[in-house]
């Protein structure tokens, strides 16, 4: 292990390490009632005693993010080629892209109950999700489509490159680097809309997520149950937060600049 990913690791987590202790030294010091902030110990002792509740309300959550994230690399990529070949189609539809984007999740949700319908519950979790985590990818690819050097665009023209040719060899490496970076934002982002979605439709639902045992727990005023799944949001977003960096890095670390000497 060299001594900069050494720092890169240890640094972090001995931040987290101080927080935690000191999270842990104020609620015992000050005698904090449970129920208004539990000590990291008592969230660790209640993710461990709960962990039969906890477990598939995590694999809910995490099915949820993973499946909007593909949906939304499988279209982004998509619609980014369409709109990266011709300027009319950006023109067209990119302004929907955005109103997409812009327009908040919490206030759409409710619409999109209503339209997929309450006996498609997770549908409608996935369609939220997916809608946050599809323009970073959009945009990014799209700007590495249309990144290309203009001098090897003419080279490929004038040896008679074929289409596919010039997407293997010429743009998709250009868009590659663009792409890696919505997808490390999109993957979070898919978790986020997976959450946000769940606090929406509460608990009326069969197999509840980590948002809905949240807001259940809230209910019954069950805190160190909130932040035990809340503690299991966050690690499931730095786990993926490191695994797409992991990802980006493992692409380019032979060619591109951002990762050249970076692991």
């Amino acid at each position: 292990m060299s001594d900069r990913l050494a720092f890169r690791i240890g640094a972090p987590v001995l931040l987290g390490v101080l927080l935690l202790g000191a999270w842990e030294a104020w609620v015992r010091y000050a005698q904090v009632p449970a129920y208004l902030l539990p000590a990291p110990s008592a969230v660790a002792s209640t993710i461990a005693a709960e962990w039969s509740q906890l477990a598939p309300a995590w694999w809910v959550t995490l099915k949820t993010m993973l499946v909007a994230l593909a949906a939304a690399v499988v279209l982004g990529v998509t619609a980014a080629a369409l709109f990266a070949s011709s300027r009319l189609i950006e023109t067209s539809l990119y302004p929907y892209a955005v109103i997409l984007q812009v327009t908040p999740l919490v206030a759409v949700a409710p619409f999109i109950v209503i339209w997929v319908g309450w006996e498609r519950i997770w549908l409608t979790q996935l369609v939220c999700a997916w809608i946050v985590a599809f323009f970073p990818i959009l945009a990014n690819t799209t700007v590495g489509l249309r990144s290309a050097d203009s001098g090897l665009r003419d080279l490929f023209a004038l040896y008679g490159a074929s289409p596919w040719q010039r997407l293997r060899l010429l743009l998709a490496p250009s868009a590659l680097p663009y792409f890696l970076a919505g997808l490390k934002v999109s993957a979070n982002l898919a978790l986020v809309g997976a959450v946000v979605a769940e606090f929406v439709i509460g608990s009326q639902v069969e197999n509840p997520g980590l948002a809905s045992t949240i807001f259940t727990s809230q209910l019954n005023t069950n805190t160190p149950l909130m932040f035990a799944a809340l503690a299991l949001i966050s690690l499931t977003g730095i786990v993926t937060f490191f695994a797409m960096e992991w990802v980006s890095w493992l692409l380019l670390r032979r060619w591109h600049a951002s990762a050249v000497g970076g692991g």
